[in-house]
């Protein structure tokens, strides 16, 4: 990626496992980074501190412990830094929790949100980028998932505030001009990952001996997503802020498009993978068995997820293409460095 030294970008969820690969990645391209988290606690935050450790080895990296919900802060932060560009990961994430504790996923992703986009409409940036999540295909039955398909019948919560996070980006792009780019991520793995994801827990349980919970008995699929195909496209989309469509007709035209400078993009491998596959390439790559145990599907689970990502590849050129054995490999390789495991 060629760029101009200097291009200023505030990362939300910096110390998240997205955010922290993005965050590096942009550092290696000359970006400036700013970067912001609340270190909650939802999973280890150890593990998010090692992160922003790694990112404050770049001169261009400044990280503020901020939460999103407090609009004060973020309105000072875009003050003081003017970005360029802004890329919102913060999100409280997890379907199940979503169960367990909705409010905060009202807090962050529908409240946080919010306050970004206020502060993208008084400090005007070029392009906003934000997660959204496979998730809001919900009970949708044809796949593979495209973004010119209806997906209004969300399974969790968590879905719920994604899609709403799309309308959100949708209303400030049409009333004020802001360039929004909402990117629907699929299962996304890797090394520095986050250990409430299915990949990492049963990583930590093979190794220590402890039985794995195989959910729907296995019956699953997913489109498993290295995490450096996900950054390698969002480095692609920076600097492409999508264009209104004054003639756009929702009877012809692409429904991830709009009147308004707004678009929607999958990222994902496209190539789903049974539970029971991507569990035996586990196996095989840690060097061990696992013992498991065999449950029902869980509420606000969904059976597949399955990405087409034609747009992004006619848009930017790039398909997601990294295979589950190459990317299973890498993490359990980091894992096991990481933790010292011998």
């Amino acid at each position: 990626m060629d760029t101009d030294i200097g291009i200023k970008v505030i990362i939300t969820g910096a110390a998240g496992f997205i955010g922290y690969h993005l965050s590096e990645a942009l550092l290696k391209n000359q970006f400036t980074v700013t970067g912001i988290d609340n270190l909650n606690d939802y999973y280890d935050p150890r593990l998010k501190e090692d992160r922003i450790e790694q990112l404050l080895r770049y001169p261009d990296f400044t990280f503020r412990k901020v939460d999103l919900k407090n609009k004060a802060d973020i309105d000072s932060l875009f003050e003081e830094f003017r970005p360029d560009y802004v890329i919102n990961l913060a999100a409280q994430a997890g379907v199940r929790y979503s169960i367990e504790n909705p409010y905060a996923y009202v807090d962050s992703n529908l409240m946080g949100f919010m306050n970004i986009l206020e502060a993208c409409r008084h400090y005007p940036v070029k392009h906003l980028i934000y997660a959204s999540s496979s998730s809001v295909y919900g009970g949708n039955k044809v796949a593979p998932f495209s973004t010119n398909h209806n997906v209004d019948h969300p399974v969790s919560l968590y879905a719920a505030t994604k899609k709403a996070n799309e309308l959100m980006a949708h209303t400030y792009s049409h009333l004020y001009g802001i360039p929004t780019t909402g990117l629907r991520f699929f299962t996304v793995y890797g090394p520095w990952g986050r250990p409430d994801m299915a990949y990492y827990s049963f990583t930590k349980d093979i190794i220590e001996g402890k039985p794995i919970k195989v959910f729907n008995h296995g019956k699953m699929e997913r489109d498993f997503t290295y995490i450096d195909d996900i950054v390698e496209a969002i480095c692609k989309l920076v600097g492409k802020p999508p264009e209104a469509n004054a003639e756009w007709d929702e009877r012809t035209d692409d429904l991830s498009t709009s009147f308004a400078p707004y678009k929607i993009y999958n990222i994902g491998n496209n190539k789903p993978v049974q539970l029971m596959k991507f569990i035996n390439v586990l196996e095989e790559k840690i060097g061990r068995q696992a013992e498991k145990i065999y449950i029902d599907m869980q509420p606000g689970d969904v059976l597949r997820t399955y990405a087409d990502v034609s747009d992004l590849e006619k848009d930017i050129g790039f398909r997601p293409n990294t295979s589950l054995e190459e990317g299973l490999g890498k993490f359990v390789d980091w894992y096991k460095e990481y933790y010292n495991v011998k």
